[in-house]
């Protein structure tokens, strides 16, 4: 067991070939571990009991990631089916407040869900002010994917609870990076190919047990079985009386990459991975007299309405973004000083 938490230094050893990658918001890159298990994996005969062990290891990672039990959490493969069920489940005629701008895989499923369900949206700052008795849900992701803002969770929470509305937090963008609680929401969603750095397919769903108890479990398979080598055939089998009633059957082969990674970024240190990241991100701004946003952020945009700034960095070998009409760099802890530096030259000559 982990008794030391691992420190930025040692996060970053952890990766190869991270120089000039700005693009963590966009899909991590995968550690020296992740990498090894997915090729031992392709070299081995398949076995679905380790397969289940490894799932089953995501699951706990995860749980630990985001200080909650692991009974609470389902697995995914995507967030937008998860939140798709939290749509099924909503009553007809809901009304859903979402952030302008968020991204389509939160609001989607809700904008067609039918059933008379409304979307409602209001600037992400006046998001707490914009929840009233009417409102049923309040999905929001914690960091912003275009622009890298951080929701004020805490007044977001706070003013659900007064009214009576339940909480969705999509934390993709945030958890590797910033210490997230999952216990502050009704629910919340993760997909872990971003900044947790594993392969694409491994998503999660952590839910309250009071709201989980509201929810359908409409993606039910076998593997949502309280028994998953039991319940393969027919209709009899009980479902799992925990989260696991919400699962979708496994991606193996990337719960097989994903595992490594997860169970790094459990066993770091939280603060100094954020101070770590952010810092960076605030050295970027600072060369390029960009303003410091008010919560600090490892995800830094600007104007670019015509892509010129992102094609100077993609010239100079630089992996970014463009989102919006604005360019997007992240800094994550394969990066370092010499990456902020490569790329405030390419920027400015």
């Amino acid at each position: 067991m982990q008794t030391t938490a691992l420190s930025p230094d040692e996060l970053h050893g952890a990766f190869t070939g991270a120089r000039g990658y700005l693009a963590a918001c966009s899909t991590g890159l995968p550690t020296r571990d992740t990498r090894a298990a997915v090729l031992a994996d392709l070299d081995a005969r398949p076995d679905l009991l380790h397969y289940a062990a490894v799932a089953e290891r995501c699951r706990t990672h995860f749980a630990r990631l985001v200080t909650t039990s692991a009974d609470r959490v389902a697995l995914g493969s995507q967030t937008s089916v998860m939140v798709g069920m939290i749509a099924a489940s909503l009553p007809d005629g809901a009304t859903v407040l979402c952030p302008e701008g968020e991204f389509s895989s939160l609001v989607m499923p809700f904008a067609h869900a039918g059933r008379g369900i409304r979307v409602r949206t209001v600037p992400l700052a006046d998001l707490a002010d914009g929840i009233g008795p009417e409102i049923d849900l309040v999905a929001f992701s914690i960091v912003q994917s275009a622009t890298g803002e951080v929701a004020d969770a805490d007044a977001i929470v706070d003013a659900a609870r007064r009214h009576g509305a339940k909480t969705l937090c999509d934390a993709t963008q945030a958890v590797g990076w910033l210490p997230v609680r999952a216990d502050a929401f009704d629910a919340l969603v993760c997909h872990a190919y971003k900044w947790l750095c594993a392969p694409r397919g491994v998503a999660f769903l952590a839910l309250s047990d009071d709201f989980a108890a509201t929810l359908h479990p409409i993606h039910a398979g076998w593997y949502a079985g309280e028994n998953p080598w039991a319940a393969c055939y027919g209709t009899d089998a009980s479902l799992a009386r925990s989260a696991r009633r919400f699962d979708v059957s496994p991606a193996w082969q990337a719960m097989v990459g994903a595992e490594p990674a997860l169970a790094m970024f459990a066993d770091a240190d939280p603060v100094a991975l954020h101070a770590r990241v952010t810092g960076l991100a605030t050295a970027f701004r600072t060369r390029l007299g960009l303003p410091e946003p008010m919560v600090p952020t490892p995800i830094v945009t600007w104007p670019d309405a015509d892509g010129a700034d992102l094609a100077r960095l993609t010239a100079a070998g630089i992996v970014a973004s463009g989102r919006r009409g604005n360019a997007r760099v992240a800094f994550h802890v394969f990066n370092d000083e010499g990456d902020v530096e490569a790329a405030a030259l390419a920027l400015l000559g």
